[in-house]
């Protein structure tokens, strides 16, 4: 989520900025459907990959013509100058769904799909450095394979916007080179991070990513995005977060010859990152490692449905209490509404007072079920 915020979990030092005056709460969601505050996408059942539903937005120039006695006039409506109205960029492949979030007037994004759902909220920021992914076309089958994603920048966006986009990519790329799963994912992760630092920009992002290939859910992590499964109404975390306080973690990170300290309740790497794994991060290199730590679960009928979510909501909500909200709404509903679930479980982050931006995703993994 980010860096340059004073009171910032993750990152300190940081820059103050100037909230706009928006409320942090999103319990009152906005009035009107128009308002460039939030975007919608719903199910299309009219096209594959939805996107005439959203961008045929073109309008025709109206003529007019009026006769006065011998004189012949043609009054041309001029059209009105173009409005500039924020809303996400999708890049469909079939269903590749990538969003571009973090101008400063997003507050929130959400986006409903056929098997899966995502909310992102801004905290107290001016602008969202969560992103998320969603490709439900992964190696050509949509039925079955699928890539999912979660990204929470720090320092600003750049690192979570670079992962969002090519860190799918790389993996596509080196499962076509080798046989281990496990070893095709790792590489992908090292590789986003190698070209990231050559792109020299500042700050870094924490990742967690869901592939499902024949009948697997391969779950990755570096950093504290986490990922937890329901598996017949029980919570069980499928990745341990990746922080200066984990033991294993700061015993690399002082064999490295870096240090990790307490500053206002918060443990922290060299006194500035609260994470010790993640893309980017070049002045940190040495110790924030892009290395995942990854899970292979086979996909059965208890499998009920995944949560992939940023920090902004673990540090609030607990993994079972993540469950127990969204499985009445995916499971036990008659109608599944999943972005309902991921917007309870936004809200009430908020409510119990989390300022980070929030994203929360739900997969329907029955829908994957061989």
């Amino acid at each position: 989520m980010s860096c340059a915020v004073a009171s910032s979990p993750v990152f300190s030092p940081s820059t103050h900025h100037h909230h706009h005056g928006f409320s942090s709460s999103s319990s009152s969601p906005c009035s009107s459907s128009s308002s460039p505050f939030r975007l919608r996408l719903q199910k299309s059942s009219s096209s594959p990959s939805g996107l005439r539903n959203y961008c045929d937005c073109n309008t025709n120039v109206t003529t007019t013509t009026t006769t006065t006695n011998n004189n012949s006039s043609v009054l041309k409506r001029k059209r009105p100058m173009r409005i500039d109205i924020p809303v996400t960029s999708l890049s469909f492949g079939g269903m590749d769904v990538n969003n571009k979030v973090g101008s400063e007037e997003e507050r929130e994004i959400e986006v409903e799909r056929e098997g899966w759902s995502v909310y992102c909220k801004r905290g107290k920021r001016e602008k969202m450095e969560d992103r998320f992914s969603a490709v439900d076309n992964f190696h050509g089958d949509s039925s079955k394979q699928a890539f999912f994603g979660v990204f929470d920048g720090h320092g600003g966006a750049k690192a979570a916007e670079f992962a969002k986009e090519h860190l799918h990519k790389n993996i596509m790329d080196e499962l076509t080179k080798r046989t281990d799963v496990v070893d095709a994912i790792n590489q992908g992760y090292l590789t986003t991070d190698l070209d990231f630092l050559k792109e020299n920009v500042h700050g870094g992002s924490c990742c967690v990513t869901a592939l499902i290939s024949k009948g697997d859910l391969i779950v990755s992590n570096a950093g504290d995005c986490r990922a937890v499964i329901c598996r017949g109404g029980v919570a069980e975390a499928l990745t341990s977060d990746h922080r200066p306080s984990r033991e294993d973690e700061r015993q690399r990170i002082e064999t490295q010859g870096g240090y990790v300290d307490c500053r206002h309740g918060v443990w922290r790497l060299q006194g500035s990152l609260a994470v010790s794994r993640g893309i980017g991060d070049q002045h940190l290199k040495q110790w924030v490692v892009a290395e995942p730590e990854t899970k292979i679960v086979s996909i059965n009928q208890d499998c009920e449905f995944l949560l992939l979510a940023s920090d902004g909501l673990w540090d609030k909500v607990s993994n079972q209490e993540a469950v127990d909200i969204t499985r009445p709404l995916c499971v036990d509903s008659v109608k599944p509404a999943a972005l309902s679930a991921c917007k309870r479980l936004a809200e009430l982050a908020v409510k119990r007072g989390s300022l980070d931006d929030i994203s929360v995703m739900v997969i329907q993994l029955r829908n994957f079920f061989r």
